[in-house]
């Protein structure tokens, strides 16, 4: 089967709360979300999946609307961050807490994150959505940084967490097979949302 992984659009910031934070699309991030119907117009698709959060589930909305396909929501698919109380968006965040910034620039999560823990909540997750769908069907997936690539590197070998640049709304796919064989076939396609990203917002 073909696993589509896609980031979720840009995010509001959110400070101050009680709870947690768990902050919406900006207007750029609904604009970014468009965009994804048009990246995946010539791709059959069987079923859409998100992660709880908000910003997971409101990126997966117009693709799911335009395929008149519902949102599977997963838990285990909600990010390293979703307990915490203070979202910033990652391109804020070299400003605001640059040791952190650094840190993620050289692949690490936060160093409150359970990185065991994370990689086999993601890793299981996507395994669960890939058993679900044998043969040649298709799922969309609509998750966070983190877990897009605690997976890849999990398949690839990788022990860094944070391997790759995500850009928000960027298309990453795997080639799931029967024998359990997972192949990344590409990572991060922008060419859809190029003209629509924030600066530095990629890592």
């Amino acid at each position: 089967m073909r696993l589509v992984l896609i980031r979720h659009g840009l995010p509001e910031r959110v400070t101050g709360e009680t709870g947690t934070a768990d902050p919406h699309l900006t207007e750029l991030g609904l604009r970014q979300a468009e965009r994804v119907v048009h990246a995946l117009a010539g791709d059959p698709v069987d079923a859409v999946y998100a992660s709880t959060m908000a910003r997971a589930i409101e990126t997966a909305g117009p693709l799911a609307d335009a395929r008149g396909l519902p949102v599977h929501t997963d838990h285990e698919l909600r990010e390293f961050d979703a307990d915490q109380k203070r979202y910033l968006p990652v391109h804020e965040l070299a400003r605001e807490n640059p040791d952190q910034w650094n840190r993620m620039v050289e692949g690490h999560l936060p160093e409150h994150v359970d990185v065991p823990g994370f990689t086999t909540r993601a890793v299981a997750a996507l395994e669960r959505i890939v058993e679900a769908h044998p043969g040649r069907g298709t799922a969309v997936v609509f998750a966070h940084a983190g877990i897009i690539n605690v997976y890849l590197g999990h398949l690839l070998g990788i022990a860094r967490p944070l391997p790759f640049p995500l850009d928000y709304t960027g298309v990453t796919r795997v080639v799931a097979r029967r024998d359990g064989v997972r192949k990344p076939r590409t990572v991060n396609e922008i060419g859809h949302v190029a003209d629509l990203l924030e600066p530095a917002a990629s890592t």
